[in-house]
C-alpha cells in the first residue's frame, strides 16, 4: 500500500485512521501503544511519531510506503 504525504509529515495514528486500518483514533493509538506498529524495522510506540517521506510502516500484514 502506498500513501501519499501532502504534507511535511502526518501524526502515526493519523495515518492509520487516514487508511481505514482501524475503526476509531482512540483504537489507532491503542495499536501504537500496545507494540503492534513497526517503523523502518523497528517497533513505534509514540502515537505521534512524524512520519514522513519514505518511512515504511507496518501493522500486521499491511506494509505503507509513504512517499
Amino acid at each position: 500500500m502506498k500513501y501519499e504525504l501532502k504534507d511535511e509529515y502526518i501524526e502515526l495514528f493519523k495515518l492509520l485512521k487516514v487508511l481505514d486500518l482501524v475503526d476509531s483514533g482512540a483504537e489507532a493509538k491503542m495499536i501504537v501503544a500496545d507494540g503492534h506498529v513497526r517503523r523502518n524495522g523497528e517497533t513505534e510506540l509514540r502515537k505521534r511519531a512524524k512520519i514522513r517521506r519514505g518511512d515504511v510502516i507496518e501493522v500486521a500484514e499491511v506494509v505503507i510506503e509513504v512517499f
